[in-house]
Formats: C-alpha cells, structure tokens, sequence
C-alpha cells in the first residue's frame, strides 16, 4: 500500500514538473527579438451614399446640398477616400462632387469598391473609406517583467510607441503602404522657402535712394539770435 502511494505522488509530481517544464519552454519560445509582435492594425469602414445625376451629367444644386450634408455629417477629413460608381463615367459629375468634397479639401480619388446593391438608372454612388488604426493585445502585462533567463523582451515591449504611432499618423493607409509620393517632391517641398529666397531681388540692387532734408528750423533758430 505505501509503494502504491508513493507512486502515485512521484507520478504527480512528474506530471506537475512536465507541467512547469512546458509552460517555462513556452515562455522560452517567446520574441527573443527586438522586434514587437505588437504591431498595428488598420481596418477599414466604408459608407455609401446615393445620388441622382442630371441627364447629361452632374449634380442639381439639391444634390450638392443633400452630399455636403452626409460629408459633415461624416466628419469628413484628411485621410478619407472618396470614391464614384457612375454608369456613365461622365466627368461632370466627378466635376460637381469635386466641388463638394473641396470645402473639405478633398476629391474624387478613383473608382468605387465593390458594394452591396447596384447603381439605379440616372444615378451614381458615393463611397467614403475610411482607415482606422489600433494595436490589438496593447497594453500586455500578462507575463512579470522581471529578470529573464532566455534572454526575451517584455510582453508589453512596443506598445508604446506603435500605439503613439497607429494613433498620430494621419492618414491610416500609410502604415499599410508608404505614402506614394517621391523623394524629390517632398525636397522640392522642402526648398521651396529657399529657392524663393534666392530667386528674390537684393534690396539694395536699385540703389540707394537721395532724399532732401529741410532745415527751416535750424534757420528760424539762429534769426532769433539775431
């Protein structure tokens, strides 16, 4: 009976060992990197809006008022995509949507997605995709932050800064895909205050200017010496 039970207990410690064992390898195979396995995501919303177009093109003014509505009520704003579904691919009407959407300082950025429904005869649809950030899992404190013996970075490593970054980046798509504008655009950007100085005229290139001086009154004062 006593070697049954210590049997027993030295299986159940072996098994609790292999237990402790397996969960210690587990931590082990954690990111050992200096890369965060947090990283953003974007996620995308898109909302649609039906209008009806003029025969030969373009928006009424009705229309236009009824879009600038659903684009404030949207909160339209930097970042968001703008897209048309016409029939008739008439220029018109990306003319008249564009000067909607300009008061926000956006403009019809290409065709529209796939969306449910179909188009109407005689009209056209708006979408507005709109990108989102976040770090799913972030803030991670689920491992002790202590002392580690394989040498591995913290379960919270990097939140902070990706979670900074998903949220001041303004325009979302540009963690997925890099902004599509090329290096000398942006040092174009960059020397346009100092090319406009140097292109600007010397002040002094017209010569100095001779201006009179009146001495009335010094004269006035020495006829009263006088």
């Amino acid at each position: 009976m006593r070697n049954t039970l210590n049997r027993s207990a030295t299986a159940a410690l072996a098994l609790s060992l292999a237990v402790t064992l397996s969960a210690c390898s587990a931590n082990v195979a954690e990111n050992r990197m200096l890369n965060s396995v947090h990283q953003p995501v974007v996620e995308r919303d898109r909302f649609v809006f039906d209008i009806e177009t003029l025969p030969g093109g373009g928006l009424s003014i009705t229309e236009q008022r009824r879009l600038a509505g659903w684009f404030e009520s949207l909160g339209l704003k930097y970042g968001d995509k703008i897209a048309l579904d016409d029939p008739l691919q008439s220029k018109a009407t990306v003319a008249s949507i564009d000067a909607v959407a300009g008061r926000w300082g956006m403009y019809v950025d290409g065709p529209a997605p796939m969306t449910p429904g179909y188009v109407s005869a005689g009209g056209a649809r708006i979408v507005v995709t709109r990108a989102k950030a976040s770090v799913p899992g972030c803030p991670d404190w689920s491992a002790k932050s202590d002392f580690s013996m394989s040498n591995k970075t913290s379960s919270n490593f990097g939140c902070a800064i990706n979670s900074n970054l998903a949220a001041m980046v303004a325009d979302k798509e540009h963690l997925v895909q890099g902004a599509s504008g090329t290096g000398e655009t942006v040092v174009m950007s960059g020397t346009k205050a100092i090319d406009s100085y140097r292109a600007a005229k010397p002040t002094g290139e017209g010569g100095l200017r001779s201006n009179a001086t009146s001495n009335s009154g010094s004269g006035g004062g020495g006829g009263g010496g006088n």
